[in-house]
């Protein structure tokens, strides 16, 4: 009998992150099905299922996979975690909020900071898996790193809060850096950003500088040389490609990237960046091998065979916290006040 999959979403980045997962599983002979909280069901496609709490009830999932913090624990089946993104320097202790029995990391990095929080608290496990959301892109960029296009092509993106992002204090420096031809631009913002700042930088639109809309932000990496940035998960994403960072005032800066702290450095460092130093070009390699060092295309199978030995091992030595009042508002969120 085939098993069943229940892939949990509440924003629309789920299903990058998740469609190569369901693709696994497919290729198995097994079954998927989805539930979201928050936007993203109306994108799903032919042959994507979704349910409502009472079907995924019935349906009964051996496992429940969110790229998210949190899911339902009145839904059957084992509590995966596999993150919406790498640590980008925002605190991820965030993530250890008792839902979970199982968490999916990327790389050694996280593996080392969630293994010992999972021996310490006894009520989730660890699996170094890579992360799945990468698969298609890792055979996509398969190979030796291309040369810089002429002219270079660069991709701004930001982060949302406001704390965190640089949007508005680059937005000068990207307006008039992108109006002589010199570079080609293309921005893509988090789907959380200020709809003001977005309509700025769509305003900004010319032969020069393309707004992307894509929810796949990886689409966008073979397109172009480097990006910049500031404390946004993806340019970790990014540096796996092997290309450059500038970053603005990044909150865990290293010599895998070129931090400033001034608009009036955007410009030079852009510059350094395209030269591709190899001190830099080392730097950026360690990096990608520290966080995800898988170059197979092949995280979902391995999320598919740690959730296989994660029942196999008969769960964990402890029992999840009672969260009560997290589990509460999820029920109001979701709407469902039936039994667990």
């Amino acid at each position: 009998m085939p098993k069943h999959y229940l892939l949990y979403g509440s924003e629309r980045y789920a299903l990058a992150i998740l469609r190569p997962i369901q693709d696994a599983i497919r290729a198995r002979g097994d079954e998927t099905a989805w539930f979201f909280d928050g936007p993203g069901a109306s994108d799903l496609i032919e042959g994507e299922r979704l349910l409502t709490v009472q079907q995924v009830r019935a349906w009964k999932p051996i496992a429940v996979l969110t790229p998210g913090n949190h899911l339902p624990h009145f839904f059957p089946g084992v509590k995966v975690e596999v993150f919406h993104g790498f640590n980008a320097g925002k605190p991820r202790h965030i993530y250890i909020r008792g839902f979970f029995d199982l968490y999916c990391t990327t790389g050694p990095r996280d593996t080392a900071q969630f293994g010992a929080l999972a021996q310490k608290l006894g009520h989730f496990s660890v699996m170094e898996t890579g992360w799945p959301k990468l698969d298609p892109f890792m055979k996509a960029i398969a190979g030796s790193l291309p040369p810089v296009r002429t002219p270079p092509v660069i991709l701004y993106h930001s982060t949302f809060s406001p704390s965190w992002s640089a949007a508005e204090t680059l937005y000068e420096e990207v307006k008039r850096l992108s109006r002589d031809g010199r570079w080609r631009w293309i921005v893509s913002f988090h789907p959380k950003m200020a709809p003001e700042t977005v309509a700025k930088y769509k305003a900004l639109q010319n032969e020069y500088l393309t707004f992307a809309e894509n929810d796949n932000i990886l689409e966008l990496f073979p397109q172009v040389d480097m990006m910049c940035s500031d404390t946004s998960s993806a340019l970790s994403e990014f540096l796996l490609t092997g290309k450059p960072v500038v970053t603005y005032d990044n909150r865990a800066p290293g010599p895998q990237l070129i931090d400033i702290h001034d608009p009036s450095e955007f410009e030079p460092a852009i510059a350094c960046a395209l030269a591709r130093p190899p001190e830099l070009m080392r730097a950026i390699k360690d990096f990608g091998e520290a966080i995800h060092p898988y170059h197979d295309g092949r995280s979902s199978e391995r999320v598919l065979d740690a959730i296989d030995a994660f029942i196999a091992k008969g769960g964990n030595r402890k029992r999840k916290p009672r969260n009560w009042w997290r589990k509460l508002k999820l029920r109001k969120r979701i709407g469902y006040w039936g039994p667990a």
